[in-house]
């Protein structure tokens, strides 16, 4: 059995809640675990999930987020499942959340675009997940920002790949970048009193991370 885990994203500016992360997860042995292959699980699955938990925040939040990776993001069947969901919970935006994990097949960045005008078609967005780290570097992405409407910054893969020192330079190029290519920037994995201090200085007001909230079990 499947079950999203819900995680808050806050704009701190003035302390609102703006939309969930859906964090997916299988019961398996009475406990709650990350599932071992994404891919694996079957779309409908996960589409019929997105109804039926966004239908219960419907009146609470703006959005909903999910990660996809960029092969499942061209994948026809896959969409038109995402955009049976997205009809069903309207006005509530479905934003994808396109991750950095590397995939057999090889997709373009046309690929994306075309992609992109089609799901805009729908009020389904684009965010370009874990930027700065893994394959997502700027030179990467570049040829698709302007189609994007949101970015994130995962300070937790910083920390994986112990480059902390790193993480308030990346964020304020980052931020830079947001602003130019007009862009939402969700700074996730805010875990204490000082990464939150680092944010307010770097002027970045969309947050994500268990200083704000824990992903927590949406029961249906």
């Amino acid at each position: 059995m499947y079950r999203y885990f819900l995680q808050p994203q806050l704009d701190v500016s003035n302390n609102s809640l703006i939309g969930y992360e859906l964090l997916i997860r299988q019961q398996v042995d009475d406990k709650w675990v990350l599932p071992h292959d994404f891919a694996s699980i079957p779309i409908d699955v996960q589409a019929d999930l997105i109804q039926r938990t966004a239908k219960k925040l419907m009146l609470k939040i703006g959005s909903v987020s999910f990660n996809v990776n960029q092969s499942q993001f061209v994948d026809p069947t896959i969409a038109k499942a995402i955009i049976n969901a997205q009809h069903q919970i309207y006005p509530i935006n479905l934003v994808l959340e396109v991750t950095e994990e590397v995939t057999d097949e090889q997709v373009s960045h046309q690929q994306i675009i075309d992609q992109v005008h089609y799901f805009d078609e729908h009020g389904i967005q684009l965010s370009l997940d874990d930027i700065g780290t893994g394959l997502n570097t700027y030179e990467h992405l570049e040829p698709i920002l302007s189609y994007a409407s949101e970015i994130k910054f995962a300070m937790q893969n910083f920390r994986q790949e112990k480059r902390e020192n790193e993480i308030p330079e990346a964020l304020a190029f980052w931020q830079k970048i947001a602003t130019q290519y007009k862009l939402r920037l969700i700074l996730e994995g805010v875990e204490n009193q000082a990464e939150h201090d680092m944010a307010n200085r770097i002027g970045v007001d969309l947050r994500q991370g268990w200083f704000y909230g824990k992903p927590h079990l949406f029961k249906l």
